[in-house]
């Protein structure tokens, strides 16, 4: 071994790599070739396995209506989330919310 170069080294390195990554292959080729068996021995598909979670449907989100509404601009908010500047200044300015209410 004392007389190995760097590049004897480098590739004894990716002929390593290259055995381990077949080999892998192999390996995942007969596993899913195993579950493809039991699937078909035992009537499963791909949602019968599936998880919980990820078979559940997505919430879907829901639009709010707006509640106020800047009569200059014509925008709008729902009363969720962080109040918008032309809200924020209006009520600095001594208005009221009341006033803006649809």
């Amino acid at each position: 071994m004392a007389s190995d170069t760097l590049s004897d080294l480098l590739a004894q390195k990716a002929a390593l790599e290259k055995q381990i990554a077949n080999f892998q292959r192999e390996q995942r080729a007969e596993a899913i070739d195993k579950v493809k068996a039991l699937m078909t021995e035992y009537g499963l598909t791909l949602a019968d396995i599936g998880s919980k979670a990820a078979a559940a449907p997505k919430k879907s989100s829901v639009k709010v209506a707006p509640k106020y509404r800047n009569p200059a601009t014509g925008d709008t908010w729902s009363g969720r989330g962080l109040k918008p500047k032309w809200l924020t200044n209006a009520l600095a300015s001594g208005a009221s919310l009341a006033d803006f209410a649809l």
